[in-house]
Order: C-alpha cells, then sequence, then structure tokens
C-alpha cells in the first residue's frame, strides 16, 4: 500500500515538473517572438535623401515621429511663401517600413502653428487613412497605429478641412512599405516629389506670396515644382551619380490638380512600378504617368556621364513653371553609346554648295565637358569666357542662335545690342528671373517671354561675359558677387 502511495506521489511530481517546464519553455518562446520582433524608431529622411533599405526579415513594431510646422521658405529665387509643412519643408520627411509592421504613428502640432492638422496615409487600411485618429490642435500630440499589409508606395497628406488648401500649401510626402523579400539592391535611390503651387502674382514676382484660391479652382498652377521649390534639384542641388550606376528613384506627385508626366531627358527607364505597386509593370520606358495623389518607382542605369534633366514632359511646366531638376553623372565618356557633338558646320541649300562639301564655321560651338570642375579662377578672363561659351552653347543658343542675331521679330539680337550693353546688371536680373512683354533692341520692337534661367552664380557670370566678349559687344565682365548681389535683391 505504501509503495502504490509513493508511486503516486511521484507520478504527481512529474506531471507538475512536466507542467512547469512546458510553461516556462511557453513564456521563453513568447519572449524570444517578442524579442524576435523587437521596437525601433524610423529613419526618416528629407527629400532627394531615402532612408536605407530595412536589412531584416521579420515584422517589427515602428515607432514614427513626424511633427506639423507652419514656416515662411523659399519658392523661387527672390520669392517667399508660407508653406505648412510635414517636418519643417516641402515635401515631408520620406517613411521606409516593412510588409507586416505594426506602425505606432506620432503626429505632433507645433504650438506655433495656426491651424489644427492631421495626416491621411494612403498606405493605411483605415477610415481616413488615419485622419479622424489623428486629428491634432496647435501644441497637441496625437497616436494612432496601424498594421503595414501592402507593399507599395503611397503618398501621405493632410486631410484637415478645407483640404484643399492643406495640401496646396505643401502638407505631403511619400511612405515606403517594402515587400517582405526587400526590393533589388541598387547604388543609388532618390526622392523626387512635384506639386503646384497658386499664388496671386505671376511666376517671379519677388517677395512673400500669398494663395490663390481662384487659380486653384481654375487648375492654373502659378508653379509646378520638383521638391518644394523652383531649383531644388538644379546645379548645386542636382542629384549625383557616377556612370555605371543602378538608379532608383521614387516619384510621388499630389497634384493637386495636375497628371504628372515624368521623364529624365536622355535616359530610358529599365524598369517601372506603375502606380507605385509592388511588381515591375513595364519595361524601356520613356515617360511615366502620375496621377494626382499616386506614385511610382523608376529603374535605370546611367551610361554616359553629363547632366540628365528630370521634366513634367507637359513642357511648358518644365522650362516655364519651375518643373525642372537635374541629375549629373561623373565618370568616363562612352563613345560606343555616345559619341557628343562631332562636328558644327554651316548649312547651306544650294547643290553646288552642298556638292563642295561642307565649310567650317569660326564659330564651332565647344562641346561642354562634364567631368570639368564648375568652379574656375575668376581673374583668368579667357576660361571665364570659355566656360560662359560653354553654357552658352546648352542653354542660350536656340533662342540667340550661333552668332548672336537671334532671330527676327521673334528673339532679340545680342550681338550688338544696345539693350544688352546700356545696363549690366539689368542683363543680370533677366537672366535670373525671366522678362516677359516688349522691349526694343537696336530700334527694333520684340514682344516675347523669356523664362528664368536655372543657372549657378557663376554660370550667370560667365555666360555674360561670354557675350559682352563676343558679338561685337562692350567687353564688359561679370564677377560671381555681382549676379549674387542682383539675385539677392
Amino acid at each position: 500500500m505504501k509503495k502504490i502511495l509513493n508511486l503516486k506521489i511521484f507520478s504527481v511530481v512529474i506531471l507538475l515538473s512536466t507542467a512547469a517546464l512546458i510553461s516556462i519553455v511557453a513564456i521563453q518562446g513568447c519572449h524570444q517572438t517578442e524579442k524576435r520582433e523587437g521596437t525601433e524608431f524610423a529613419n526618416l529622411t528629407y527629400a532627394p535623401e531615402v532612408p536605407s533599405p530595412i536589412l531584416r526579415d521579420h515584422p517589427s513594431k515602428v515607432i514614427v515621429n513626424l511633427e506639423t510646422k507652419q514656416v515662411v521658405g523659399r519658392l523661387a529665387d527672390g520669392v517667399q511663401y508660407p508653406f505648412w509643412t510635414f517636418g519643417g519643408k516641402v515635401p515631408g520627411k520620406f517613411i521606409r517600413i516593412r510588409v507586416g509592421d505594426k506602425v505606432e504613428f506620432h503626429l505632433h502640432n507645433s504650438p506655433t502653428s495656426t491651424m489644427p492638422h492631421n495626416i491621411d496615409m494612403h498606405a493605411v487600411t483605415g477610415p481616413g487613412g488615419g485622419a479622424p485618429a489623428s486629428e491634432t490642435l496647435p501644441g497637441h500630440s496625437s497616436v494612432f497605429s496601424f498594421k503595414a499589409e501592402r507593399a507599395g508606395l503611397f503618398i501621405y497628406h493632410c486631410a484637415t478641412q478645407p483640404v484643399p488648401l492643406h495640401i496646396a500649401n505643401g502638407m505631403y510626402g511619400l511612405i515606403l512599405v517594402e515587400p517582405k523579400d526587400g526590393l533589388d539592391p541598387v547604388d543609388k535611390e532618390f526622392y523626387v516629389m512635384q506639386s503646384e503651387f497658386y499664388t496671386k502674382d505671376d511666376y517671379g514676382t519677388p517677395g512673400l506670396q500669398q494663395f490663390s484660391m481662384d487659380k486653384a479652382l481654375a487648375e492654373n498652377p502659378t508653379y509646378v515644382v520638383f521638391n518644394g521649390s523652383v531649383g531644388a534639384l538644379t546645379n548645386e542641388n542636382a542629384l549625383q551619380a557616377k556612370v555605371g550606376d543602378k538608379v532608383r528613384i521614387f516619384v510621388g506627385n499630389i497634384g493637386p490638380n495636375k497628371i504628372s508626366s515624368f521623364h529624365i531627358i536622355g535616359e530610358i527607364f529599365d524598369k517601372v512600378y506603375d502606380y507605385g505597386g509592388k511588381n515591375v509593370t513595364q519595361e524601356n520606358v520613356q515617360t511615366v504617368l502620375i496621377p494626382a495623389g499616386g506614385a511610382a518607382i523608376v529603374e535605370f542605369t546611367v551610361k554616359v556621364p553629363g547632366t540628365y534633366l528630370l521634366v513634367d514632359h507637359s513642357i511648358f511646366r518644365a522650362f516655364n513653371k519651375g518643373a525642372l531638376g537635374m541629375l549629373k553623372v561623373s565618370g568616363k565618356p562612352n563613345k560606343e553609346i555616345f559619341s557628343g557633338k562631332q562636328k558644327d558646320e554651316i548649312f547651306t541649300e544650294t547643290q553646288a554648295e552642298l556638292n563642295s562639301g561642307a565649310i567650317e564655321s569660326d564659330n564651332s560651338v565647344s562641346i561642354p565637358n562634364d567631368d570639368q570642375p564648375s568652379e574656375i579662377n575668376e581673374n583668368d578672363i579667357n576660361a571665364v569666357i570659355q566656360k560662359g561659351k560653354q553654357v552658352f552653347s546648352r542653354t542660350c543658343i536656340a533662342c540667340h542662335q550661333i552668332t548672336g542675331k537671334g532671330i527676327a521679330g521673334v528673339f532679340p539680337p545680342l550681338a550688338g545690342s544696345d539693350f544688352l550693353n546700356a545696363d549690366k546688371e539689368r542683363a543680370i536680373g533677366i537672366v535670373l528671373h525671366g522678362k516677359k512683354g516688349t522691349l526694343t533692341v537696336n530700334g527694333k520692337t520684340f514682344n516675347n517671354i523669356m523664362p528664368p534661367q536655372n543657372l549657378s552664380d557663376g554660370e550667370v557670370a560667365a555666360v555674360l561675359t561670354y557675350v559682352y566678349n563676343s558679338f561685337g559687344n562692350s567687353k564688359k565682365v561679370v564677377k560671381s558677387e555681382e549676379v549674387k548681389k542682383v539675385r539677392n535683391k
């Protein structure tokens, strides 16, 4: 009887021990799962930078902190605008997460704000994309959470009433939800956002500009820009790459009204993820349509050095409203792929001259060498003139012609121009800020538009010095400091 009792007690001990062991394993397993998922703070970046790719192979809890601020900033040279922003700049910061992540979103509205703000994230499945849950008064913070269920590139924007006004004033950005296996590795990634601004005054009018509801309702933007302002991606702000780099650009278009026809002059997109979806939908594409409130991902490999222009191919927007950027590629030329200009010859239509062969022009155009340094010694007048000739050949020659004589009745001459030679500061201002309306040159009246030129101070100085020292002009010299002074007025 005693043996039976001892056996029962032993069995109970074994059962209790096993249960305890199972509990310990279960608890440890639970702790391991929590540790595996982890918690991290999102790394957010301002355009055109992009956060690093996500290397983990599992979901995580990701905390995102974003502050809404109202700031006065640069819309164009000499033009200021009262922006409403996510993070203090336009566009808002780039957010990068992974499918399966649980996002805890903290929206902070600066105490200096004059308006409530919220956030509608197109990556969110839920009422208003999170807008009702994030409605935040000035000086307050709101928190909501969502699970990232769908991979893709998505817009986010403010959706506080009146929604169009909050968007038009600058409240938007991009969020990337990477697929489980991530994206293929590339050498460079960039963040480019197209948007429109509707100001009461005309394009280029200096001073602090205000929003125009009339223009917005008529869908007639004063400015169409990349990354929040004219010139945000040109000259010293240009995107940079090297020959052989595989480049990926995350492109968003907030509108708020217009479709974007995104194009890079001189490149063909190897792959396109239309509408920001997770799959490659096309290859070998020239131009990508991006609807208002939409996005796309484009990939390409750069093979030839030089400066490539990013444009909205609704082309007046690029050259007259600001939708223009640059990708500067350094490296060795590849003449097999692209030769560059090989000759510049006088063309004549008479058969005799054609049969006699091409006549070499004394005014042959030098080919700009993008490998040359952009900075030169301004005391070396010959170097300045040579640089100015290069700028002229790629910027001015189509309208003013190789001879500087312009096109009769359309584009005024630079050669022997009394208008040009009379006022150096005025000439600098026209290159920087453009000119429209009538002017009289050498006794003849012209009525046309010259858009502002996206040139650095050094380039403006060089090209004007070249023009003043060519075509029978006054041999004036323009310095970078003079250009800077006019630009800052």
